[in-house]
């Protein structure tokens, strides 16, 4: 058995091609459109997955380099795929010196530069250095966590 699936953000740009007249505004149909298709089996209708939303890149923080970047991919409390340095919502930034979470009053491309009053991201997704992934934090105290639970998206 076949399946399609079809999963879209938006759908797909009008192709356009010149007519015969050369107007690349207009689309050139083939011969036989509008005739009635002819008989053959029956084609199953096209699975639409309805838990497949668009892409929401987040600003993730990344060990590795101490830094925030655009998360373009990621899951199970982890960034697969880093894009263009970023500064978070509310710019409430993981310390790794602190192993907690600061309000930063400078950033630098992705990076803090001058760190003021302790502050928590408004998910409570928190990145864990223990485990290196972001957990949903169950128990905060000031900007650390104290009690880590699931895994969270960054």
């Amino acid at each position: 058995m076949l399946a399609v699936v079809a999963a879209a953000c938006s759908p797909p740009p009008v192709a356009k091609r010149p007519n015969a007249a050369g107007d690349p505004g207009a689309i050139a149909l083939p011969a036989d459109h509008g005739k009635a298709p002819t008989p053959g089996p029956a084609k199953p209708a096209p699975i639409v997955l309805k838990d497949i939303g668009c892409l929401q890149p987040t600003c993730a923080y990344h060990a590795g380099t101490n830094a925030y970047f655009t998360c373009l991919s990621g899951g199970a409390g982890t960034c697969f795929h880093f894009g263009a340095a970023c500064t978070p919502a509310g710019s409430c930034m993981y310390d790794a010196t602190s192993r907690g979470y600061k309000q930063c009053t400078k950033v630098v491309e992705g990076t803090c530069q001058a760190w003021a009053a302790a502050c928590a991201p408004a998910t409570k997704c928190m990145f864990d250095p223990a485990s290196g992934l972001h957990h949903t934090c169950d128990d905060l105290s000031g900007g650390t966590c104290k009690r880590f639970g699931a895994l969270c998206a960054p």
